[in-house]
C-alpha cells in the first residue's frame, strides 16, 4: 500500500514538474515573440528616421550613450578625446 501511495505521489510530482516546464517554455516563447515584434518596431523607427534624413548610425550611438551613467559617459568621452589628441586627430 505504501508503494502505491509513493507511486501516486511521484506521478503527481512528475505531472507538476512537466506542467511547470511547459508553462516556462510557453512564457519564453511568448516573450521571444514580443521581443521580435519590438525589434521590428525599432527597425521601422530607424527606417523612418533615415527616410527623414537623419543619420541612423548617429542615432544608435546617441541611444547607446543615453543608456550610460553620465559619469561613465563623461569618462569615456575624456579618454576618447585624449587618444584623438595623441593621434593628432583634434
Amino acid at each position: 500500500m505504501a508503494t502505491a501511495a509513493a507511486a501516486v505521489q511521484e506521478e503527481t510530482a512528475h505531472r507538476f514538474a512537466k506542467d511547470q516546464l511547459k508553462a516556462i517554455i510557453e512564457r519564453i516563447e511568448r516573450l521571444e515573440e514580443e521581443k521580435k515584434t519590438i525589434s521590428d518596431d525599432i527597425r521601422d523607427v530607424y527606417a523612418e528616421a533615415k527616410g527623414n534624413g537623419f543619420d541612423v548610425k548617429a542615432l544608435r550611438t546617441i541611444v547607446r550613450m543615453r543608456k550610460q551613467d553620465a559619469n561613465e559617459r563623461e569618462e569615456q568621452e575624456t579618454i576618447l578625446e585624449t587618444y584623438m589628441q595623441a593621434l593628432g586627430m583634434l
